[in-house]
């Protein structure tokens, strides 16, 4: 069985779906996941952008985010569904998972520095309170007259 992952769908509609197309297609992409087992965990509609490049003779689109938790079969059956719906213009799905483990630890590593800083009597931050000026060569612009 495959591990459980975090995703990020993010797929583009042509400028000509409706709200109500928006909709359905959000309440098929949701009916996947349940169908896999899986977790929607976030929607969010960001509404109708400028594409930075033209795709097909579109310049506009609705883009949608939906991040959800399932295995890879789960992302693999939203690609082939997604490709196959002809008013989506764009999609990608990113795995996340290891990006937010990455982000936890160094904030976790973060918080015991400071808090082996705070207890050893020394600032927080981590750099010491000299002046922005780090001792190298200035260019003669830099200097002031004395």
């Amino acid at each position: 069985m495959s591990q459980v992952r975090q995703y990020e769908l993010v797929y583009i509609l042509s400028p000509d779906a409706t709200d109500q197309e928006v909709a359905d297609l959000h309440t098929q992409i949701e009916a996947i996941i349940t169908r896999y087992q899986g977790e929607l965990v976030k929607t969010e509609n960001w509404g109708r952008r400028k594409l930075a490049f033209r795709i097909g003779k579109h310049r506009e689109g609705t883009y949608v985010l939906e991040v959800f938790k399932g295995t890879g079969e789960l992302t693999k059956e939203l690609d082939r569904r997604l490709k196959v719906i002809d008013s989506v213009i764009r999609h990608l799905c990113v795995r996340v998972d290891e990006d937010l483990r990455l982000a936890e630890r160094t904030r976790a590593r973060r918080d015991a520095e400071t808090q082996r800083r705070i207890a050893r009597g020394l600032p927080v931050g981590g750099r010491s309170r000299r002046s922005d000026d780090d001792g190298g060569d200035d260019e003669p612009t830099d200097r002031a007259e004395v």
